[in-house]
């Protein structure tokens, strides 16, 4: 239980950290990625995949 909550409180401040850097280098591309619990979680879970699946969502 101890392992999960520690993968879970690192997946959750790489995800957060994640979509901050993408949007403060997004500005100079005319893109961003929105804060909320749902993009959190994927990025949190997925990692890179994740971060590039709701990009190539954000852009349709």
């Amino acid at each position: 239980m101890l392992k999960f909550l520690k993968w879970l409180i690192k997946s959750l401040i790489f995800s957060i950290v994640t979509i901050f850097v993408f949007n403060f280098i997004g500005v100079y591309i005319n893109a961003n990625i929105p804060v909320n619990i749902w993009t959190i979680l994927i990025i949190g879970v997925l990692r890179i995949p994740g971060l590039v699946m709701i990009l190539i969502y954000n852009m349709l």
